[in-house]
């Protein structure tokens, strides 16, 4: 690519639509390195209005590396509850934990230093490099990539790394001395007015005399992504044990999908009610009533759990299990407090 990706006066159109037109977000009312990375930790495959709560509650539990590096996994996760991707808590916490005993406790404040932390890939920290500390590095997500396909016309495949490494190459090129409001204006135009779905919004953007998709047509059919694999199918039988005052919770293996969580335990396949009281002994329990309740349905990025479900009262007269058994029954009230429950399981917490 031997002319720049991005001409000055686009650059400084965009700079000043952003500052004109930008969104007012909480996150965007600091430069403290630590708030923008939780920010951009939570904002990966979340809503930005999904994001507001858990942004603001994270912080006022955690307001320091120090904070996060030492609060227990079990309140982590609570804290974490219905964000998904748990795996995104974890390594911030090991983030943090790098951060204090090879940092001081201070976040790096270049890119190869923020490169290095667990959970943090060429994206986020080039938005804190260039957010939090002016560092003249580009940060390209799926917003950028759409912005630049468009801009640029280009029907080539924007899934395939040697793309994004090549467009991330020229725009370290056209870096301005701004280069926060410079990461900040990209996404927000991909996020506003150069829209994932629908028509992109080309009379109000700042680039649109430099956009060879608009002057072709062609925007609406960019970007290219090459074709998906598609999702598994996975059938299975939730239970909803209870016995009034008491939930049964069984909890994760600690690697793999939803590691180290707590869930309402269940069986792949879809199970009959007949086939329900069997199970139910299986697990040491005595069943009472079985009830069939709603079926649901949850999608994860390779696979979808098709769900059917029971809620079955349980005889009172237990005692739990042993301390390394895999379930537990707790009481209900502290069932919301203490344990994270994934999202996964939506259609059933909403009964607990």
């Amino acid at each position: 690519m031997n002319e720049p990706i991005l001409r000055p006066e686009a650059v400084r159109a965009l700079l000043a639509w952003y500052a004109q037109s930008k969104r007012d977000l909480p996150w965007r009312r600091t430069r403290d390195p630590y708030a923008i990375w939780i920010s951009e930790i939570m904002l990966q495959q979340t809503r930005v209005e999904a994001v507001k709560p858990y942004y603001e509650r994270f912080l006022s539990v955690c307001p320091s590396v120090q904070a996060l590096a030492e609060l227990p996994e079990e309140q982590l996760l609570k804290l974490w509850e219905g964000l998904g991707y748990y795996s995104r808590a974890r390594n911030l916490q090991k983030a943090a934990r790098t951060v204090l005993a090879e940092h001081n406790g201070e976040m790096p404040a270049d890119y190869e230093g923020l490169l290095s932390l667990p959970g943090i890939g060429e994206y986020t920290a080039g938005a804190i490099a260039s957010i939090a500390f002016g560092i003249r590095v580009p940060a390209v997500d799926g917003n950028v990539l759409r912005v630049l396909s468009r801009v640029l016309g280009s029907r080539e495949d924007v899934m395939r790394p040697e793309v994004k490494a090549n467009w991330r190459e020229a725009l370290l090129r056209v870096v301005p001395k701004e280069a926060g409001d410079f990461t900040q204006s990209l996404i927000e135009l991909g996020a506003t007015v150069c829209l994932p779905k629908g028509a992109p919004r080309c009379e109000d953007c700042p680039l649109r005399g430099d956009c060879r998709g608009a002057a072709l047509g062609i925007a609406e059919e960019l970007p290219v992504r090459g074709a998906k694999k598609p999702r598994r199918i996975e059938e299975r039988t939730v239970l909803l044990l209870r016995d009034g005052d008491r939930t049964v919770l069984r909890r994760r293996p600690p690697k793999g999908l939803l590691a180290g969580l707590f869930e309402l335990p269940h069986v792949l396949g879809h199970l009959g009610e007949e086939q329900i009281p069997a199970l139910v002994r299986t697990l040491g329990l005595e069943p009472l009533r079985v009830e069939r309740l709603e079926d649901a349905k949850h999608v994860f990025s390779h696979v979808e759990w098709h769900m059917i479900a029971y809620a079955v009262r349980i005889s009172p007269e237990f005692d739990g299990w042993p301390s390394e058994s895999e379930l537990l029954i707790v009481p209900n009230g502290d069932l919301h407090k203490q344990y994270a429950i994934p999202s996964a399981f939506a259609a059933y917490k909403k009964l607990l």
